[in-house]
Order: structure tokens, then C-alpha cells, then sequence
């Protein structure tokens, strides 16, 4: 019988936590919605100034169940009238290698909430071309272009959305997998027996660490043990590779439910 995960201590909605393993920030939400609310007001808060600072916001999202109600709330809540998306670059962490029209595409979900609904102006939407044989090259070359424009050392992206997988992998970074071990390019390619298949690309440690903000999104009760081995265990990046998320420079927030929490 798998052993309860001790629970995350649980903080007021409206505050923060430090996990004593977690590093960074851990904001935990009483529901998802709450969650959503929190993200969205620090994500707002990122683009505009961001804009202020640089004319530009370099957003990076992920794909899967977690984060699309979200991506739906940033369309629709007239909260969010005031986000920058005309000064927006939208990026993808990571993709499968197949056609955009495949229901395992990524990008599919994605597009059909930020391009036709945003506004956003289509040379700064940025897709990956998965199925090219030179794939993370061509993404990476167009990252290092944008971002190039930017003063020296905020050459980076601004603001990352990750999620957390159950066996702890994040954007397409799976255990014991080589591209774990990439110092240099900022773009690579996964594949492997731990990685679900089709074969991926994705961004990898070197352009994610060096975001200004980085959030892994995490929420529902099958991820409470996961998150309590990463806040707890010894396991290292090879193993759990969520655990290579280190800022160089940036900030670190984990966005929380009380379910992966261990908190019913």
C-alpha cells in the first residue's frame, strides 16, 4: 500500500508559502478557480510591467488539462481587458513531433485559444514546426532572434507556464533522458523508453532557468505524492527531472490546489 504524502503545510488563500524543499515560492489555492485567480493576478502584473520596462512580454505556455481552463479565463475575464497581447510574444515549451492538425498536438489546443482569440499580431505568435527535421534548430534560431532585440541580460523570456507530470517530468524533459544534461542549446530534442511517445521537442534547462518567472502549475490529488517526493525525497533532475528547474536570476512559484497538496 503506497504511503500518504505528508501534506504541504497549507497557507490563507490570499498569501504565500515556502515548501521546506520546494525551492522558490509556493502559492496553494483553496480550488482550482482560486489558483487561476492567483497565477492570473501575478501573470498580469509580469506582462505589464514587463511592457513598461522593455516594449514587450515574452510569454511561454504548455499544453495539457491543467492549464487550458486558465488560457480560457484570460480570453473571457474582464479582468484580464487590460494584458498587453498586442504586446505579447507567445512561445510553446515543448511539443510532439507530429502535424498540428493531430488531436496530440499541443499547439492545436493552444491555437485555438491565443489566435483567434487574442488579437495578438501573428508575427509574434510562435509555434513550433515539430515535424521538421530540424525542428528545435529552427525554434531555437527564431528565440535567440526575438529575444535579441532585448538590452543585454533581459535577452530572456519573461514568464514560463510548466505543469508537472506524474512520474515528474515537465515541458518535454523526461527521466534519465540525454537532453537533461544540455548546457548549451536552448532547444532539443526527447526521446526514449521513459518518454510517451511520439518523440518530442522542447525547450530545455538553459532557456528555462533563465526566465524571469517560472511556474509550474500543479493541481489535483494524483500529483500529491509526486509533489511531496520532489518537496521530500533525494531524487535528482535525471530521476525527477522537474527538480532542474533552478532560476539562474529569475523567480521560482509553484501554483498549488489543496488536493496536490494532500489536502482533500
Amino acid at each position: 500500500m503506497t504511503p500518504t504524502p505528508e501534506p504541504i503545510p497549507l497557507a490563507p488563500l490570499e498569501e504565500t508559502i515556502k515548501g521546506p524543499a520546494l525551492s522558490g515560492r509556493v502559492v496553494v489555492g483553496s480550488d482550482r478557480h482560486a489558483v487561476y485567480e492567483l497565477l492570473g493576478s501575478q501573470l498580469l502584473s509580469t506582462a505589464l510591467d514587463c511592457v513598461t520596462k522593455f516594449g514587450d512580454f515574452h510569454f511561454a505556455v504548455s499544453g495539457g488539462s491543467t492549464p487550458f481552463p486558465f488560457y480560457q479565463s484570460l480570453m473571457t475575464d474582464p479582468r484580464y481587458r487590460s494584458f498587453p497581447w498586442a504586446r505579447t510574444h507567445l512561445w510553446i515549451v515543448d511539443e510532439r513531433r507530429v502535424a498540428f492538425d493531430n488531436a496530440l498536438s499541443n499547439w492545436r489546443q493552444i491555437s485555438e485559444i491565443f489566435c483567434d482569440h487574442s488579437g495578438m499580431p501573428d508575427s509574434q505568435i510562435h509555434p513550433m514546426m515539430a515535424t521538421a527535421t530540424d525542428a528545435a534548430e529552427q525554434y531555437e534560431k527564431l528565440l535567440r532572434s526575438s529575444l535579441g532585440s532585448r538590452p543585454h541580460g533581459e535577452d530572456r523570456l519573461d514568464f514560463v507556464l510548466l505543469g508537472m507530470g506524474d512520474n515528474g517530468h515537465t515541458a518535454s524533459l523526461f527521466p534519465e533522458t540525454s537532453v537533461l544534461n544540455e548546457k548549451n542549446l536552448w532547444v532539443s530534442y526527447c526521446d526514449g523508453p521513459t518518454v510517451t511517445p511520439p518523440p518530442r521537442v522542447t525547450m530545455t534547462y538553459p532557456l528555462l532557468n533563465n526566465a524571469r518567472v517560472i511556474v509550474p502549475l500543479v493541481m489535483g490529488a494524483n500529483k500529491a505524492e509526486m509533489i511531496a517526493r520532489v518537496a521530500t525525497g533525494r531524487d535528482d533532475f535525471h530521476a525527477l527531472p522537474i527538480k532542474g528547474i533552478k532560476p539562474t536570476r529569475g523567480e521560482l512559484v509553484w501554483y498549488l490546489d489543496r488536493a496536490a497538496c494532500g489536502r482533500d
